[in-house]
């Protein structure tokens, strides 16, 4: 029998009537509360955003005599609640956040500025009076093509213009001559996943940007494609730095190990760093992360794959396995780096903006029978999608403003705030978790790599896989640089 609306609604209860345009409404609601740019009113949030240190005896680049100003979190109860992080679209100058001029400000000035602000509570502004990214989109040829949105063929343009502005201060602005200064003599080593790729590729290309000169600047290596290998270091010559990138998304050991029938298969080993950590041990300044591998279906899953010493584990929770390996990275660091050469900085999880539910999705809703059992899941899963289910986000071209639409802050996060609470070594918590919550604009989506015809703009194909975790360059990740500039900047200052 031919299929319509029709036949569908009266051939059920009225009850039942009422309640799927309920939910339709309920859906049509939370979907407009995704896109509106009102602001939102302010609420309390979680831990999530608070610069956090190991070592009570480390004075905070942000505070300015004590530690006083700095919160120590340790769960999720803590006492460090902060107001919201909201987005809007334009600012304006006015008297209460005026424009400064850090060339001339002393440094105590800044430090007064900073000292009982937190910087990654804040908002995304449009900034009239610096509305350009820090490099021009296309200009930087290290930048991979998978995050080359502007290459790709990305038709808009207003995720460049947003920045990142803490309530209550002003961080200096990035000034790539004055980071190379720092640096000098200096080598600075982004240790993590491709997400730490992302903010190092930033990095090299915002400071490339104030080079004169810029055959000046080189990989040590030679290569142009820097996905292939898990090593990568850019010299500045006349700075003689170096900034560097060694791949170790899990920061523990990848291992195999041979099953009865003598075929090899992959483990993780729980207690052992990666071998890689002689490479980077004695750095000047080094940026660590891990996450997203976390989430992966093999590691999630905890099957099998989990190993400590010779012992394999049958079932091992992904949160039990992230905390043992968190323990051993920080065994380690607390043996092997030496504190007063070494800066140590843990950037946080980056948010991922994965959707789910389709239109496509609705139609079949409607063909099945199960009709409000498929509204209940699409209403789940609206922002749970995945790269391999056909998650997406190529329709997103504004960020987020209500704090209520934002994840709260992720389980990995909290245990490494309680692991690195832990610790002797002072590490500086760059938690960015909830300024990119806000960011769904930035991702790559369908603009990860070049099709043919790349003039056309692109629709999602039917099986195209988007990427929504990493983030376009320019973009977000430059915003993340800022907040390093500026806790370099003031710490190179405090002695």
């Amino acid at each position: 029998m031919a299929f319509s609306l029709k036949n569908l609604f009266f051939s059920v209860p009225r009850t039942q009537i009422l309640l799927i345009v309920s939910l339709l409404l309920s859906l049509i609601i939370f979907s407009v509360s995704q896109t509106s740019h009102s602001r939102p009113t302010n609420l309390a949030s979680t831990v999530a955003s608070r610069l956090l240190f190991a070592a009570n005896s480390f004075i905070s680049p942000f505070s300015s005599i004590s530690s006083s100003n700095t919160c120590l979190v340790l769960d999720s109860e803590s006492n460090c609640t902060l107001s919201s992080v909201t987005v809007i679209e334009k600012t304006t100058p006015d008297h209460d956040n005026p424009r400064k001029n850090y060339d001339q400000e002393s440094y105590n000035d800044i430090v007064k500025n900073l000292s009982s602000c937190n910087i990654f509570d804040g908002k995304w502004v449009v900034d009239d009076d610096d509305p350009d990214p820090l490099y021009s989109p296309g200009s930087c040829p290290f930048i991979d093509d998978a995050f080359n949105c502007f290459k790709n063929g990305r038709p808009d343009s207003d995720y460049l213009r947003y920045k990142w502005r803490p309530h209550g201060c002003q961080i200096p602005r990035f000034d790539g001559r004055k980071m190379l200064e720092m640096l000098r003599g200096k080598r600075l080593v982004f240790v993590g996943d491709s997400l730490n790729r992302n903010m190092w590729e930033a990095l090299v290309c915002a400071l490339r940007e104030s080079l004169k000169d810029k055959s000046r600047l080189y990989e040590v290596s030679g290569r142009r494609h820097l996905r292939t290998k898990g090593f990568f270091s850019f010299k500045f010559r006349d700075y003689k730095c170096s900034i560097d990138f060694i791949k170790s998304p899990f920061l523990v050991q990848e291992w195999k190990i041979s099953d009865k029938t003598g075929s090899r298969r992959e483990t993780l080993r729980l207690d052992m760093i990666q071998g890689s950590s002689s490479k980077y041990y004695d750095a000047d300044i080094i940026i660590f992360n891990t996450g997203h591998w976390w989430t992966h279906h093999k590691t999630f899953n905890g099957n099998n794959y989990f190993q400590e010493g010779s012992h394999v584990y049958n079932r091992l929770e992904v949160g039990e396995a992230y905390t043992k390996a968190l323990r051993t990275w920080a065994q380690w660091a607390d043996e092997n780096i030496d504190s007063n050469r070494t800066k140590v900085f843990f950037r946080g999880y980056s948010a991922s903006h994965f959707r789910y539910c389709r239109a496509k999705f609705f139609k079949k809703m409607i063909i099945n029978e199960s009709i409000i059992d498929r509204l209940i899941e699409c209403y789940r899963y609206i922002r749970k999608g995945q790269w391999n289910n056909g998650g997406y986000c190529h329709e997103e071209t504004k960020p987020i403003t209500n704090e209520s639409s934002i994840a709260s802050n992720p389980w990995m996060m909290r245990i490494l705030e309680s692991v690195i609470a832990e610790m002797k070594t002072p590490v500086l918590y760059l938690n960015i978790t909830k300024m990119t919550g806000y960011r769904q604009d930035g991702h790559p989506s369908i603009y990860r790599q070049q099709q043919p015809g790349s003039g056309i703009r692109r629709t999602p194909g039917k099986m195209m896989i988007q990427d929504c975790s990493h983030w376009c360059l320019p973009g977000v990740p430059d915003s993340w640089n800022q907040l390093l500039y500026a806790a370099l900047f003031i710490s190179s200052h405090q002695h």
